[in-house]
């Protein structure tokens, strides 16, 4: 374990386990490889992993190039698990990481849009075209729903149960939830399933709900595209991203007195901390409720 390219070896096993074994989607198993290969790069050639001199000093350079807290801690995330994994596999006797703390830092809020936002939004696709159709059901069906935007584009005709409103989903980790959709984006998928999407397929055939005019699945970068141009149609100029209608769908429902474990539910969270960060909804809620029926408020 002394080589750099022993080192490479066992990182190159750990990618491998979390794609296959944990089923990490590419995007994570991506973000795991470049924060590696940041690693493995500040190792010197007489370097061992059982030093934990090796971590701390990978660490202090990344605070030394002025690396931000957040980016920090998920190097120290990445590192961490990399070593769990070599424990299992007895490839360390111990694991430096364990005296390691993670920076810390503050979790910012997430940016939603208003309704009357998300309304000029929806209407900003030409429905008189089959990819303004198409376009349009994609909008209400994420905020209908929260979907993560890989989600989205994966979604089959055979997940969605259009008679009884819901859709079954693969979220991360391979883990499956079904989710329910609203009458609007149901009459949205409709109206697109029947007129839009036929004429984008042109008689090809595809397992996929959401397609391009080549009959392909639409693409999470394409559609992130398109959803800045409909915002720029919009008014809205920044920081529109997939993630922030699926903001919006948890903030709306907490507004309309979902409880968190639902909305937890509903967004594919393991973990309710992760759904905590809609707390500034609960908050103002809590608040109309000490004043609209606390006699003293």
């Amino acid at each position: 374990m002394r080589s750099v390219a022993s080192i490479s070896a066992r990182v190159a096993s750990f990618l491998d386990f979390c794609r296959i074994e944990k089923g990490l989607s590419n995007a994570t198993v991506e973000a795991y490889n470049l924060d590696l290969k940041c690693f493995a790069g500040s190792l010197q050639p007489a370097d061992s992993l059982n030093d934990p001199s090796v971590v701390h000093r990978h660490v202090d350079s990344l605070y030394q190039n002025g690396m931000s807290s957040r980016s920090i801690a998920r190097h120290v995330t990445t590192i961490r698990n990399l070593y769990k994994f070599l424990m299992e596999q007895g490839a360390v006797d111990s694991d430096p990481t364990a005296l390691l703390a993670s920076p810390k830092h503050w979790h910012s809020l997430p940016k939603y849009l208003n309704k009357q936002q998300l309304s000029d939004l929806m209407a900003s696709p030409d429905r008189n075209h089959p990819q303004g159709l198409r376009d349009g059901a994609m909008l209400e069906f994420l905020y209908a729903t929260g979907l993560r935007v890989s989600e989205l584009c994966r979604v089959r005709v055979s997940d969605l149960e259009r008679d009884l409103g819901f859709v079954r989903v693969i979220g991360k980790g391979n883990k499956h939830r079904i989710v329910p959709v609203g009458k609007a984006a149901l009459r949205a998928v409709e109206v697109y399933f029947d007129s839009g999407r036929p004429r984008l397929l042109k008689g090809r055939a595809s397992p996929y709900l959401f397609v391009t005019n080549r009959g392909a699945a639409m693409t999470r970068q394409a559609f992130w595209k398109l959803l800045v141009g409909y915002g720029k149609k919009a008014g809205i100029f920044h920081n529109l991203t997939p993630h922030v209608l699926r903001h919006t769908f948890a903030t709306h429902l907490l507004e309309g007195g979902a409880d968190l474990r639902s909305v937890q539910t509903m967004l594919g969270h393991t973990d309710i901390s992760t759904t905590q960060i809609y707390t500034h909804v609960m908050r103002s809620r809590l608040r109309k409720t000490v004043d609209d029926h606390h006699p003293r408020a």
